[in-house]
């Protein structure tokens, strides 16, 4: 029976975000953005709290929360600024759970510990200049010479690219073989041939930090190798998974941000003698946006069963990814309606949190690859298969080619 009821460890994790976010965030992040500054010191206060290994088991120096706490936790940060959500989602969305599925226990013991516990930031690199939602033509190659693979080519829109000591890449030993050459590699900052950079103009997120990768003959051990040869493409689908379901969750954050910034400024302005809540198509705005948080949170917390439960969850992922990001966007556009003219400037946050809305409708799968994998799974074009992943906790989960997480169809 699926129960919604959160647990007193989950309303602990979600009063400690949120009084963090109150506290560390909300005082600067005006200025922050403003300035596009990265104060990577409040990372140190999220790896203090156990935020940076939040789902991880304890004996991977993990907080060991479940999934519903992780969703909350998300959801807490991107109230704040999507950019300490970004966090959740590379580090240990797409990075270190893929290592906990992934990797071997030396792997884990060598990169994951000191990542669970926020001694090490890690990131992801998929995203290539010429290849994004086509992730099967990857242009990064890499060539095996004894007991060494030669890494070459660029990455591009990774965040934390030049703040992580750790980096999940992935590259082609034969790219004649398409997504079946693709192969999982973890970087380190300081390997030979390895740069990065920051990337500036961004529209939004500006407080968190954006870059590329460049690859130039960078050295990489065999050992280094996260699975087998063409398993890449597998490692990077079941991570990004986990990726977005952090973004879903949030997009729900960001857009309860806009109707409670909403609600505020509706109950303060007065027009026609009378506060503008009393406006029957400001109503409307409101009642749309709490509507539509209500059921991404829904969507978002049937995922996180799901994942509690050690079940596939692609099909419910990307759903919830979906509408809660599309609705983040709305969210954003009708609070800055209801603000009138004052929506347009910074003295107000619901500007920023339009700027950050979009890029969510873009990352982690473009709203239209979701609705692609939506209609095939409607279509009974793509299997929606149960398949058992790691169930949490995983407490003596041990890698096994049967039970390396969900595949795609």
């Amino acid at each position: 029976m699926v129960d919604f009821t959160l647990s007193d460890e989950n309303r602990l994790v979600q009063h400690s975000a949120r009084a963090f976010v109150e506290a560390e965030i909300l005082p600067h992040i005006r200025e922050w953005d403003e300035k596009g500054e990265v104060h990577r010191e409040v990372f140190g206060r999220m790896a203090e709290l156990g935020f940076l290994g939040a789902p991880i088991p304890e004996r991977y120096g993990g907080s060991g929360m479940d999934y519903i706490s992780f969703a909350l936790l998300c959801e807490e940060l991107e109230r704040g600024d999507t950019a300490f959500r970004v966090v959740q989602s590379v580090h240990v969305g797409l990075n270190s759970l893929a290592l906990l599925q992934w990797g071997s226990e030396e792997q884990r013991q060598r990169w994951l510990v000191p990542q669970a516990r926020g001694e090490r930031l890690a990131t992801f690199g998929l995203t290539e200049p010429g290849t994004g939602t086509d992730a099967a033509n990857l242009a990064t190659t890499a060539r095996r010479s004894g007991d060494v693979y030669r890494l070459n080519g660029q990455k591009v829109w990774i965040s934390l690219a030049d703040l992580a000591d750790h980096f999940l890449v992935f590259a082609s030993v034969d790219r004649a073989r398409k997504h079946k050459g693709i192969t999982a590699f973890m970087v380190e900052r300081g390997m030979p041939g390895l740069t990065t950079g920051t990337l500036h103009g961004k529209l939004g997120i500006r407080a968190g930090n954006t870059g590329l990768i460049n690859l130039d003959d960078v050295p990489v051990p065999v050992e280094n190798r996260i699975g087998e040869e063409g398993e890449g493409f597998l490692i990077a689908m079941s991570a990004i998974d986990q990726g977005r379901y952090t973004v879903a969750a949030g997009a729900v954050g960001l857009a309860q941000a806009c109707l409670d910034a909403s609600l505020k400024y509706a109950h303060e302005r007065h027009t026609f003698d009378e506060e503008i809540g009393r406006h029957q198509l400001v109503k409307q705005m409101l009642a749309n946006m709490a509507r539509g948080i209500e059921a991404g949170r829904l969507l978002v917390w049937r995922a996180g069963w799901l994942k509690n439960q050690g079940l596939r969850n692609t099909r419910e992922t990307s759903l919830a990814k979906w509408h809660a990001t599309e609705h983040a966007v709305q969210s954003a556009l009708d609070a800055i309606q209801v603000h009138g003219a004052n929506g347009y400037s910074n003295e107000f946050p619901v500007e920023r949190y339009l700027r950050n809305s979009k890029a969510a409708v873009i990352y982690e799968g473009t709203s239209q690859l979701h609705t692609l994998i939506q209609a095939d799974y409607a279509l009974g074009y793509r299997e929606d298969r149960p398949l058992r992943c790691e169930p949490w906790p995983v407490e003596g989960f041990e890698r096994k080619p049967a039970e390396r997480g969900p595949r795609e169809s």
